[in-house]
Parts: structure tokens; sequence; C-alpha cells
């Protein structure tokens, strides 16, 4: 089992530029959805920014415009807090009106802080308790397959949720019925509500524990769209088990004023500092986009 991504197909630079313009149009809805609360998971939203562009933009099948659509690929969060991240992923695929995004958090809303199916379209289970993703994964990948199927699943869970046995439980019956229609994608940002993930409880090695649980696993940079398309392409061949991308990403990414914040499981920011944020975000997209001549 490989345990990192191949360097072999190499995205289009008119791809990747695409999808780069996408993330920070994800980071951008994130921040500006923080704002309406004051605070929030802002760091985990602007780290997986990158995963979500690529997994909406290049990886799901879907359909905007009929997110109960029955051959659809499933795309699972179970992790409840993320959602401000996929909410703001859902208005750049066309599933949710941006202008909703506004109430996020807000009494009556479609979007709340914690991730509920019942809510909001697109949203494919209510997540909070930590560890039940992978299990649902697992259960509706099995349906999947005894309804013959194509569709694909795709759960995405963080590191904390490492801790939990329900997720090696899930993982040993992924394996065991050789669910090859089921993509774990971890996001390894190494902190957790009581600290960093290593003083909580290691995890390390990461890659090794899933391969021993009978997976195939990649590791990537889950802040480098490359890396991340190159690892996605080389799944969409792989049979006979299921797969778990594992990508490092880091807390805040995009926005340096908030990439280097002590207390930034739970990110509280000042009212001024919003459109600093906005401000730095956009001049690194630019930045980097004149760097690789892709300026629009």
């Amino acid at each position: 089992m490989s345990t990192q991504a191949p360097a072999t197909g190499v995205p289009s630079l008119r791809r990747t530029a695409a999808l780069k313009d996408s993330a920070y149009r994800i980071r951008r809805h994130a921040l500006d959805m923080g704002e309406t609360q004051g605070q929030g998971y802002i760091g985990q939203a602007l780290g997986v920014a990158d995963i979500l562009a690529v997994v909406y933009q290049d990886v799901l099948n879907h359909r905007a415009d009929e997110p109960d659509w029955p051959q659809r690929d499933r795309f699972l969060l179970s992790i409840g807090h993320y959602a401000i991240a996929l909410y703001a992923a859902l208005a750049e695929a066309g599933v949710l009106d941006v202008a909703e995004l506004a109430t996020y958090g807000s009494d009556d809303s479609r979007l709340p802080m914690s991730g509920m199916a019942s809510y909001t379209p697109g949203m494919e289970i209510s997540g909070g308790s930590l560890g039940h993703g992978l299990g649902v994964a697992t259960g509706m990948a099995l349906g999947l397959r005894h309804q013959g199927s194509d569709a694909h699943v795709y759960n995405l869970l963080s590191d904390g949720e490492l801790d939990e046995g329900s997720t090696w439980e899930a993982a040993l019956a992924c394996a065991h019925h050789g669910l090859d229609n089921v993509t774990a994608i971890v996001d390894v940002n190494a902190l957790q509500a009581d600290g960093p993930t290593k003083g909580v409880l290691r995890t390390e090695p990461v890659t090794a524990k899933w391969e021993a649980f009978g997976w195939h696993a990649l590791r990537v940079d889950g802040n480098d769209i490359e890396a991340l398309l190159a690892a996605f392409d080389s799944l969409r061949g792989h049979r006979g088990s299921p797969a778990v991308l594992i990508c490092d990403t880091r807390i805040g990414c995009g926005v340096p004023m908030l990439e280097t914040r002590e207390k930034a499981h739970f990110m509280r920011v000042e009212e001024h500092e919003w459109q600093l944020a906005r401000e730095q975000l956009t001049e690194r997209h630019r930045t980097a986009a004149r760097k690789e001549g892709t300026v629009r």
C-alpha cells in the first residue's frame, strides 16, 4: 500500500488555478460568516478550504440543483463544528445561495453553527459527537452496494476523531467488507479543543495505523491543490479496499494573522480584525497567482 501520493499525472495549470480561486472564495465566505458571530471555528474552515474546493469542484459526482439526486456521491461531514467550512463550499458549488450565508448561526437559519442534515441542503448527516461519521459511511456504502449503485461515499473526519474507538471499529468493518466505495479524508491540523493532538492522545504514525487496518493510505499536504488533485486522481482507480487520504493542514491557512494565533481551536476575532483578515487573504492569493502567472 502506498503511503504518499504519486507524482504522476500532474494537473494542468488552468485546472489548479481555477481550484485555487475556488478555495479563496470558500475562505472569503467563511470569514464573512464568522464575522456575523464574531467568533467560531474559523481556523479549521481556512485550513480545509483547499480540500473542499477540490472535492466539490473536481471529485464529487453531484447536482447542485438536486441535492438529493439518488445517484450522487455522498460527502459526510462528521466534524459538525466544521459546518462553517462546508456551508462556504456548498455556496461555492451552487447548492446554497451565497446571500444565505449571512444567516449563519442565527435563529431560524438553515445554517446552524453545528451541521444538521434536517436543516441544510447538501448536508448528508448531523455531526457533533465525534466518531460517528465513519460508521455512518460504512453503513451507507454497504447499502449503496446492495442497491447496485456506483455512488461513492466520502467522509471528512478530524485527527481528533482518531481518539474515538468507534472510528477504528468502523475502519475494521470497512476493510472487512472490502468497501472500495468509501474514501476517508482525515484533517490532520494537530489541534484539539484540549490542546495539541500529540499531547491529548498521540495518534502517529497515522498512515501506518490505517494500513494496518487494511486501508489503502495516502498522505499529502492538505493545503497544496496540486498534491490533492494528484492524490484524488490516483484514488479514482483504486479497487479492493477502502482508501484514506490523510491531509496535513494548517489552522488559519491563507490569513497570516490567524495562522499564528495561539488560541486557535475556537477563535475569537476582534471587530476591527475581520476586514484586515480579508485583506491579508486577498493579498496572499494575488501574490501567489502573480508568481504562478495566473492573475485574472
